[in-house]
């Protein structure tokens, strides 16, 4: 018998990737995983061609092209008013995923807690795991996702090294208010833990303002900015993460990088800097057409019969199923993908106690109109199969 590594077995492969197999397999409507259907910005794909064809194609510097960690840090100025230092305090990384991977074993030592509002995003306990460290699970309650101040000053404690914090939310869709980033400052300062962000999703917004926690009072030196493009500018595959963080973190971060990837595509980065120069009618435009898409998917789950919060920010919708039936989670999914043909993410993919999420399943809309009108033909149908 082969031994594998303990910690392997702790956790398991994406539930999220397995369900877009499920839904090619049935030809269900993919509302799954988190991928546009349509297409990216044409300057960004022709300038990524001009790249190659240009001849770009051998390494970048390990923590990112000049020109996009520029870029990068023109868009912290111009948006949040934060001054970077983009020699010193940037870490291109092969997507946002692999951000948080290098950030959690730069940064975390075995035997530290980390703070998770769950439900959560699947690879946060994954990361959690694999730096050896103890994630302390904070709920977001009720269908409308609040946070609990009490439950979440609790949660710290001396042993606390840090906090994620992903806004807007995924899966739930929340943004979360000032006054709940404010405590969360407050108690980071107080425990003297580091607050690791998550803001892939931050210029897709419906409802409230993206507060950015490292521009907080006394924050800057103990925040990690996570972000990247590929849902702002609907590359997924491009694989163009980054964090922001002082450089005394920065450094550690940027050594565990060079050996998780060594850097990212440099003809793509040279194209996503293209893209960061963008200006505010682009986004604007982007969070409309989110906004139209959301439109259809929550006219669409309401018809149905499911119970679920609007999103405020991000492209998903956690929704309860419990009055159409009694299956429960991984069932009710793989059921809505054979039968009814829509593909969702199983609820029990967020929590740390599967049991927890039985009763939801998520959808995504990042997709074509179209798409999503085909699904909602399908969904307009469930009772009859029911």
């Amino acid at each position: 018998m082969i031994n594998t590594a303990h910690r392997a077995s702790t956790f398991q492969e994406s539930v999220i990737r397995e369900m877009t197999r499920v839904a090619n397999a049935h030809g269900a409507v993919n509302l799954a995983q988190g991928f546009p259907d349509f297409p990216m910005p044409a300057p960004m794909k022709d300038a990524a061609c001009a790249a190659i064809h240009g001849d770009i194609n051998q390494y970048a510097i390990t923590w990112g092209t000049p020109a996009l960690r520029l870029a990068i840090a023109e868009k912290y100025r111009k948006w949040y008013g934060m001054e970077v230092d983009p020699d010193r305090e940037i870490t291109v990384t092969c997507g946002a995923t692999e951000a948080m991977a290098a950030v959690f074993l730069a940064l975390i030592d075995p035997g530290d807690e980390v703070i998770v509002f769950e439900p959560f995003y699947e690879n946060y306990g994954p990361d959690a795991i694999l730096a050896g460290a103890k994630p302390v699970f904070v709920p977001l309650e009720g269908l409308e996702w609040r946070l609990d101040p009490a439950k979440l000053a609790a949660a710290f404690s001396d042993r606390t090294r840090a906090i994620v914090v992903n806004t807007p939310h995924n899966p739930t869709g929340r943004v979360f208010t000032r006054d709940e980033i404010s405590l969360i400052a407050q108690l980071c300062q107080q425990h003297d833990a580091i607050a690791i962000t998550d803001e892939i999703y931050e210029h897709i917004r419906y409802a409230g303002s993206h507060h950015c926690l490292a521009t907080w009072p006394g924050m800057r030196e103990r925040t990690v900015t996570i972000s990247g493009l590929s849902k702002t500018f609907s590359c997924t595959g491009w694989r163009l993460g980054y964090a922001v963080a002082p450089f005394e973190m920065t450094s550690p971060i940027r050594k565990v990088h060079d050996f998780l990837t060594v850097g990212a595509p440099a003809p793509l980065q040279a194209a996503g800097a293209i893209g960061m120069a963008f200006g505010t009618e682009y986004y604007n435009g982007i969070a409309l057409e989110y906004r139209e898409r959301r439109d259809v998917m929550v006219s669409a789950l309401q018809e149905a019969g499911f119970k679920f919060s609007a999103p405020e920010g991000a492209y998903y919708i956690l929704a309860d199923f419990t009055e159409l039936s009694d299956l429960r989670g991984v069932e009710f999914a793989m059921w809505l993908a054979k039968e009814v043909g829509v593909a969702t993410v199983p609820g029990t993919s967020f929590y740390h106690e599967p049991k927890l999420g039985e009763a939801v399943t998520r959808f995504a809309f990042c997709k074509k109109r179209e798409t999503l009108e085909r699904a909602a033909e399908r969904l307009a149908g469930i009772r009859a199969v029911v």
